[in-house]
């Protein structure tokens, strides 16, 4: 099939990369359905992909990944930035041209009598001024097939591209011999390229998630002026059908994809507040023509852990599941081609196939202290399964942000919820985000984990920069811009126990934030922001809650935070004189308001 595109940048860079890898075969892929189905026949006819019962998970696939492929992979991943000052001290760096050097011959010849799939793909609603355009060179049908899923992939992605511009992002991807020891995912952001070689595992494969839609695009839009963030979008709907929006980033293992898909307590649902998901992973942002930050979901689908998605925990991740799904690494029930993974229910199937691809009894494998699916097992879902996916998702201009969350796992120190002061001080709070681990088996608190705007592995250039690049927006928002929040849902009293129910009561929370946003109550200041009166956060059927207990999960322990100042000051050392003077001086003032 010959090009999908008369533009001379792309189908000359295709062509000098077919000449290097050498496949058999080229195939374009134009994203019709057709097409799609020929690709899934022959994945299901070469056994790379399992077709799953076809009435209970109608349009469904089963894949499994090699032992040694099934997470990605931070040591391997590389920012090839010119200087290495670019890069800074919190991602790896190598020289492109020692990188290029290194790689090329790692991909001469790779894909022989393999078929190469050139996937172009928008970031972003086809014709969004906010959307970004990528193509893809892959030898795995099992990468076609979810970024399908996860993007706006076809023929009308070049549309937004044109005959004749540049600006798209070039990704080469070989699985070659899924080898760990050379396996690289590397991107050259002044290239506008990403290289990926010897993984078949999503997120360093699906070339349009992470690596695209933070790492390069991070990159693109401290030069151009916008923002790529580790966020998930929600709408919320008040009784009289207005719709306020909110970004939030959590670091993993913080409740991320649960607040995207949030189903307000039975209270709030009878006085008609709604819940709707925008996006669960990563958000574009950038100034409207009003002055307002607006917000685009980049992805179109869900790569989201199945691990612990069950009815309770995530009822609408679950339910965007249930047809045209592509599964990775959980584990199958034989008796009826059905999928399972621990958490989703108390039945793991007798008669099962383990996530590796042995038979075992499920039960009697569990008992023995073996996992059924991978814990990093996934979903590949479209957006649009979503029971509460918003009517603005494939808006071009994208929805206008009146808050934005930043939040972690601390079990003391941070309270339920504070306000920053301002546009800089909510930059400094989401610079010193943190969370806790725990060592469960010694009931000890663990270590603090600095992940600043749950973006540390994800910004594409040095995190100084970053951060000041954060400060440049808010001036240029002025007094447009969003109001900036922390929460935490994780407080635990001295049992260790949580004290915030979290999940749906969440939304008590989103509640009083765009209460804030909207003048219509009052806070109390403390060292380290706003707070709500106790009293102004809706505990009505909330069993065994009192305004004494929200008081109690408000409050600042002034000692902890002195401390907490002290791993402030040693995580700042690291970026030397590229740390924003500005938030020096907010670390300052917080260290004087602590007295």
């Amino acid at each position: 099939m010959s090009s999908l595109t008369k533009n001379p940048n792309v189908n000359k860079w295709v062509e000098e990369m077919i000449a290097l890898t050498k496949p058999d075969k080229v195939v374009w892929v134009d994203g019709s359905e057709k097409q799609l189905d020929e690709f899934r026949a022959e994945a299901i006819a070469t056994g790379e992909m399992i077709k799953l019962n076809e009435e209970k998970l109608p349009g469904c696939l089963y894949h499994r990944t090699l032992p040694n492929d099934v997470a990605r992979v931070e040591d391997r991943t590389f920012i090839c930035s010119r200087s290495k000052d670019d890069a800074g001290p919190t991602n790896n760096w190598c020289d492109p041209k020692e990188m290029y050097a290194k790689l090329t011959p790692m991909y001469d010849g790779v894909m022989k009598g393999r078929t190469m799939y050139v996937i172009p793909y928008s970031m972003g609603p086809i014709g969004s001024p906010l959307a970004k355009v990528g193509v893809e060179l892959t030898d795995s049908i099992y990468v076609v097939l979810n970024m399908a899923i996860m993007t706006r992939m076809g023929a009308d992605a070049f549309k937004n591209l044109g005959d004749t511009s540049n600006d798209f992002v070039r990704g080469l991807h070989s699985k070659a011999n899924v080898d760990p020891e050379n396996r690289y995912i590397v991107h050259f952001p002044e290239d506008n390229t990403i290289w990926s070689i010897n993984s078949a595992y999503g997120g360093n494969v699906l070339l349009g998630k992470k690596c695209f839609a933070l790492r390069i695009a991070s990159y693109q839009g401290k030069n151009e002026g916008w923002m790529a963030e580790h966020m998930l979008i929600l709408g919320l709907e008040k009784p009289n059908g207005e719709i306020k929006y909110i970004t939030a980033a959590f670091p993993s293992a913080c409740g991320k994809t649960n607040l995207a898909m949030l189903i307000p307590p039975e209270g709030y649902t009878k006085k008609g507040y709604k819940v709707w998901t925008v996006g669960d992973d990563i958000a574009w942002l950038k100034q409207g023509e009003d002055g307002r930050l607006y917000a685009i979901n980049p992805e179109n689908g869900f790569f989201g852990v199945a691990p612990g998605t069950n009815a309770h925990s995530n009822y609408n991740a679950l339910a965007s599941t249930r047809k045209n799904t592509i599964f990775t690494n959980v584990a199958i029930n034989n008796d009826d081609m059905t999928v399972w993974w621990e958490k989703l229910d108390n039945n793991p199937p007798v008669n099962a196939t383990e996530w590796k691809g042995e038979k075992v009894n499920g039960p009697e494998y569990i008992a023995a202290g073996n996992k059924l699916a991978h814990p990093n097992s996934r979903f590949t879902a479209p957006a649009i399964n979503c029971p509460c996916i918003s009517s603005e998702f494939n808006n071009p201009a994208g929805v206008p942000i009146s808050a934005i969350i930043f939040g972690g796992r601390r079990a003391k120190t941070a309270p339920l919820v504070y306000q920053s002061f301002n546009w800089q001080h909510g930059t400094f709070v989401g610079s010193i985000m943190a969370s806790e681990t725990t060592a469960a088996a010694t009931g000890a608190v663990g270590v603090v984990r600095r992940d600043p705007m749950a973006m540390l592995p994800f910004c594409g250039y040095h995190m100084g920069d970053y951060w000041a690049h954060w400060l440049e927006m808010g001036k240029k928002l002025g007094d447009k811009a969003p109001k900036i929040f922390n929460v935490n849902w994780f407080r635990t009293d001295d049992e260790g126990n949580f004290v915030w129910p979290g999940f749906g009561d969440n939304m008590r929370v989103l509640d009083w934030i765009i209460d804030r946003c909207e003048d219509k109550v009052d806070a109390v200041e403390t060292a380290i922001g706003y707070e709500p009166k106790p009293e102004d956060i809706n505990i009505e059927g909330l069993d065994g809650f009192t305004t004494e207990t929200i008081a109690d999960l408000l409050t600042v322990d002034k000692d902890l935070w002195k401390e907490e100042t002290k791993g402030i000051h040693e995580f700042y050392a690291k970026f030397g004189d590229k740390l924003p003077k500005e938030l020096e001086g907010e670390l300052e003032a917080l260290e004087k308001r602590l007295g």
